[in-house]
């Protein structure tokens, strides 16, 4: 089933960052299109999404126009994470706060 569920995007590392969320399940990206979701440092930022009860939705983020600092599963979604993914859940609400080590 289809749900809607939100991301509390917050930026605390310090510089602009780029941010998109993934499934590996069904390969689909927000906010998609080549397009991410962009934070000035220090913003906070409610993204909402449609996705598939039960997939796991991770994110990936780095540091805007250089992919060399990055947080969560990265820009190209190949680094391991610990908890960088969620369960998407009808009218899910999850906090993603972004931070330098």
């Amino acid at each position: 089933a289809a749900a809607d569920m939100t991301f509390f995007l917050d930026n605390k590392t310090g510089t602009s960052i780029a941010v998109e969320l993934s499934s590996k399940m069904t390969g689909t990206r927000w906010p998609g299109g080549d397009k991410v979701y962009g934070l000035d440092k220090g913003e906070y930022k409610a993204v909402g999404i449609k996705c598939q009860e039960g997939e796991r939705i991770c994110y990936g983020a780095w540091i805007a126009g250089n992919d060399g600092g990055t947080w969560g599963v990265g820009p190209d979604f190949d680094q391991p994470c610990g908890d960088c993914c969620t369960v998407c859940a009808e009218k899910g609400r999850e906090t993603v706060t972004i931070a330098r080590d």
